[in-house]
Order: C-alpha cells, then sequence, then structure tokens
C-alpha cells in the first residue's frame, strides 16, 4: 500500500513539474526575442537605440508626433548611426499612418527624399510602393475626378520598372490591375453615354482606348461587342446616303469588316466572357463565319475568368457607403500595361471617316483595318448626324466635308455662302468685298483726291439668282435718290379743362362738412358686435366691479 501511494506522489510530482519546465523555456523564448531590430544587439544600451525604440513604442500607441521628435532628435544628434535609414523611413510611416490629405502630402514627400538619400537599398523599394498606397487610398469612384487613379497608375508602374527584383512587385502588379480596372471603367463609361447620344465618332474613339490600353478589363467583352455595334450603325447611315453605288457598296462593306473584327477578338480573346454567345449572334446575322479560339486563348481566358471574385450582396452595400471605386471585379492573374500606346481620339476618327469617304468616291483601296493593342487611329463611320457631302456629277472628284473659304488676292477670305430661301439649288455663292487697305496701290482710298468706285447697281436682273438676291427683297427705298419720307409726330394733346369752380368743394368735402346737399344719414349701429366691456350693465350686473 506505501508503495503504490509513494508511485503515485511520485506521478503527480512530474506532472506538476511539467508547465514549470514550459513555462521556462517559454520565458527564456521571449528573452531572446527582446528585439526585433537586426541592426542592433539584444541588450545594447547605445542612446540612439534606445531613442529608436522609445519612438517605434510611441508610433505604436498612435502618438505620431512624439514618434516623430524622437527620430528627429536621433537624426540631428546621430547622424552617422547606423539607424539613420530606418529613422529617415519612420518619419514618412508617422505621417502615413496619421492619414489626412496635409499628412500624406508630408508622408509622400518624405518617401521621395529617402529615395533620392539611398536609391539602392531594399527599403527605397519599400518607399516607392507606399508612395503608390497614399494615392490608391484617395482614389474616387470612376465617375470622378481621376488625378489620384492616374497618379497611382503613374507611381506603381514607375515601382515594378525600378525594382523589378523587389519582392513587392506581386503586390504592386496587383494594385496596378485594380487601378486599370477603374481606368478602364471610366473610359467604358463615357463611352457608352456617347453612344446613347449617338455620337459615333466619340464613342469609337473611346472604346477603342479600351480595348487597346486595358486587355483585362472585366467588361472587354462588353466593350468590343458596343464597338462593333457602333460601325454596323454606321454601315447602315451610309447605306442611306445619296452616293453611287460603287461607293456606297464599298463604304457598307469597310464598316461590316470593322465591326466583324471586333466580334472575332470576342470570341478568340474572350472565349469564356459572359456575353461571347452574343458576338458569335452577331457574326452569323452578318454572314460571317464564327472563328474558333486556339487551346492557349481558351486557357488564358479561362484563367482570367476563374480570377474573378464574385461580386457580393454586401459588396453593393459597401459601394453605396464608400467613397473610394470598387476593385471586386480587378482580375488577379496577367500582366498589367506598363506603357500606354497612343490613345485613339474623336479628330482622328473623323480625318479617318473622311479619307474613307474619298477613297469610296475615287475608288481606290480603303484604309486598313484598325489594328487592336497597337493604337492606331480607327476608321469610323459616317458622322454622328448621318449627313455626308453630295457625289459630284462625274463621280472623281474628292468629297469635301467642310466649305473652304476663298482667298482674295489681297489676302483676305471673303467667302460667304448665301442660302436660297426658295429651294433653288445653284450652289452659286457671293464674294463680299473687303474694305481697301490704306495706301493700296491698284485701288485709290476715299479723300486722297481720287474718285471712290461707284457702288455695284442693285437693280435685279431677270433669271439671274445672284442678281435678284435669291429671292429676298432688299431693304430701304427703291431709288437711292427718293427722299425719306417726314419723321411722323405724335398729336397735340388736347389742352386741360378744370371743371372745378373755384370757391367750391367736392362731394367728399361737403359730406364731411356737414352742408346739406351731402348730409348723410344716420345708419343704426348693431350694439350686439361691440365688446362686452362697452356693454351697459343691467340688474345685478351694475354690483359687479368688474
Amino acid at each position: 500500500m506505501n508503495r503504490f501511494v509513494t508511485q503515485v506522489s511520485a506521478v503527480c510530482l512530474c506532472l506538476a513539474m511539467v508547465p514549470a519546465c514550459n513555462a521556462l523555456g517559454k520565458k527564456k523564448k521571449k528573452q531572446s526575442d527582446l528585439s526585433t531590430n537586426p541592426l542592433a544587439n539584444v541588450n545594447s544600451k547605445q542612446p540612439d537605440k534606445e531613442l529608436f525604440d522609445k519612438a517605434m513604442k510611441a508610433m505604436k500607441k498612435g502618438k505620431y508626433d512624439v514618434a516623430r521628435l524622437d527620430l528627429q532628435t536621433l537624426l540631428n544628434t546621430y547622424p552617422d548611426t547606423e539607424y539613420a535609414m530606418r529613422a529617415k523611413l519612420a518619419v514618412g510611416d508617422t505621417w502615413y499612418k496619421e492619414g489626412g490629405s496635409a499628412a500624406l502630402t508630408q508622408a509622400e514627400q518624405e518617401y521621395k527624399d529617402f529615395i533620392t538619400f539611398f536609391p539602392n537599398t531594399p527599403e527605397a523599394a519599400e518607399a516607392q510602393m507606399k508612395v503608390g498606397d497614399i494615392y490608391y487610398q484617395q482614389m474616387q469612384k470612376p465617375d470622378r475626378d481621376p488625378q489620384n487613379v492616374l497618379h497611382a497608375e503613374q507611381e506603381y508602374r514607375q515601382m515594378i520598372q525600378q525594382f523589378p527584383d523587389s519582392p513587392l512587385v506581386p503586390r504592386a502588379k496587383q494594385r496596378l490591375r485594380d487601378v486599370q480596372e477603374v481606368l478602364a471603367q471610366r473610359q467604358f463609361e463615357i463611352g457608352q453615354f456617347y453612344a446613347s447620344h449617338e455620337n459615333w465618332p466619340a464613342t469609337i474613339a473611346r472604346l477603342q482606348t479600351v480595348a487597346d490600353s486595358y486587355p483585362l478589363f472585366s467588361h472587354s467583352d462588353q466593350t468590343l461587342i458596343t464597338l462593333g455595334d457602333a460601325y454596323v450603325t454606321q454601315a447602315q447611315l451610309a447605306s442611306k446616303l445619296n452616293l453611287p453605288p460603287k461607293a456606297k457598296a464599298e463604304l457598307v462593306k469597310a464598316y461590316n469588316d470593322r465591326a466583324a473584327d471586333a466580334y472575332d477578338r470576342v470570341v478568340t480573346q474572350y472565349a469564356m466572357a459572359p456575353h461571347v454567345e452574343d458576338a458569335k449572334d452577331r457574326l452569323i446575322a452578318m454572314g460571317r463565319p464564327v472563328p474558333e479560339p486556339t487551346q492557349a486563348q481558351l486557357a488564358e481566358s479561362e484563367a482570367e475568368e476563374g480570377s474573378r471574385t464574385t461580386v457580393r450582396l454586401k459588396d453593393r452595400a459597401l459601394l453605396l457607403v464608400k467613397q473610394g471605386p470598387s476593385t471586386v471585379r480587378a482580375v488577379r492573374v496577367g500582366e498589367p500595361t506598363l506603357t500606354d500606346p497612343a490613345q485613339t481620339t474623336a479628330p482622328q476618327v473623323r480625318d479617318t471617316t473622311v479619307a474613307m469617304f474619298n477613297a469610296a468616291m475615287k475608288g481606290q483601296q480603303m484604309p486598313a483595318a484598325p489594328t487592336y493593342g497597337g493604337g492606331t487611329a480607327t476608321a469610323s463611320a459616317a458622322t454622328a448626324t448621318g449627313t455626308a457631302a453630295p457625289a459630284s456629277a462625274g463621280g472623281s472628284t474628292a468629297v469635301e466635308m467642310e466649305a473652304i473659304p476663298t482667298v482674295n488676292s489681297s489676302g483676305n477670305s471673303t467667302s460667304v455662302e448665301i442660302v436660297n430661301p426658295s429651294g433653288n439649288s445653284t450652289g452659286n455663292s457671293t464674294e463680299a468685298a473687303p474694305a481697301p487697305a490704306a495706301g493700296a496701290g491698284n485701288e485709290a482710298a476715299p479723300g486722297n483726291g481720287a474718285a471712290a468706285p461707284a457702288p455695284a447697281s442693285t437693280t435685279p436682273v431677270p433669271g439671274n439668282p445672284a442678281a435678284d438676291n435669291y429671292g429676298m427683297k432688299a431693304v430701304g427705298p427703291a431709288t437711292s435718290n427718293a427722299a425719306l419720307p417726314p419723321v411722323d409726330k405724335p398729336a397735340a394733346a388736347p389742352d386741360q379743362v378744370n371743371d372745378v369752380k373755384g370757391g367750391s368743394q367736392p362731394a367728399a368735402a361737403q359730406v364731411q362738412t356737414g352742408t346739406k346737399k351731402g348730409k348723410a344719414k344716420n345708419v343704426p349701429v348693431d350694439k350686439s358686435k361691440e365688446s362686452s366691456s362697452k356693454k351697459k350693465k343691467t340688474g345685478l350686473d351694475k354690483l359687479n366691479p368688474f
């Protein structure tokens, strides 16, 4: 029995000693990790280390002004300390963590100074990354001011290109994808707005810019489908213009080819996109063959669509109260665009439109189809109003989109186009004579001894639309020597007659003075409407003083 009790006691004693041993081991391990700073020993009592640790503790507690004061004291007192680099970077961190537009501006300046002083250190990549994060935090929705988004894109691109070996490059690439998602969404919404207002050159310019600059956009399929629809609409407008049959057929074919190119890209490069079936249906309706994507294109599109996060109800609710944009649908794979191609503008689309019309009228070859991703100007269809210059009789002259004024011998542009109100389509135009320049040798100016030239005759000539002023009557007398009619004067007003004789009074005065003619009759007064304080008291009410 005693042996059993002794064994049990030994087991209990061993169990009691196990937690103590574990605690001792943890205590030793904790003592070995007292300092996480690799720049000094654990038990170092150097004054610069003491200041640095004090600043780090203050920053951890949210006392950013105290931390900055300690760090500045460290840099000013010990300029050659081994903590100088970390202290300089920590000063920017205090401003960055404090937040606010003013503090973030100061943090950016501190990080830029750090990169200038320490350009070849690993911490320089961290500083450049935080500069991009400063603008990333201040981004707004796509329909707001895009300056912060553009600055964020520029800073992330600089970080990737300047520090390609940094471990922060994957994070910078993902942030760059998010930023470009916002920029692409902005351009896409503007393009849709122009499409709703049937401004096709502006629509094509915006949508092709999205297709060229942001191939990882979550709505790239919708962008290309809308771009193709714009070309189809322009082809329909061209088919209704008054053009020669051959030129009209060439224009319609050119626009339909560009639309088919946009639909083909949806089917091949975005084979797993949600709206790829819409592109196939449009190709079938146009009578064009539907292309087959390769295995590499299928795998790439599947990886892109699989990396996108599904938008949940929580994300939509946060978007209503969140100031910044939503980047939930941004892709998680693929290389973001590091250099923007030349953007397509509406003037370029208009110039290509003129070139297409001229080529169609001359029977020449149409301009080359746009190359997606190359930044070339896209050929648009007819103008937004659906109007074009009429074809000439021979069909060999170039189409003029605008009336070019005629320059006379004196160098002045004086062409004036007169619209015939009677509907005469003679197409004549008149030249308005400019005023002679002072000291001109070919014409004598009035007042220098020479007679002024006689004015042109204004007598209408029958059968000449320019002479009869296109049916509009001239304002003024028929002949220049006819006397002007006298100026009409208003008729003289009659003299005022005072009907009231002197010494007499008006009827109102007679009533007030009590004359016989105007004596007013006594009108009975309803005393029931008077206030109770003015009524006579009767009976016992006379005894009541109130």
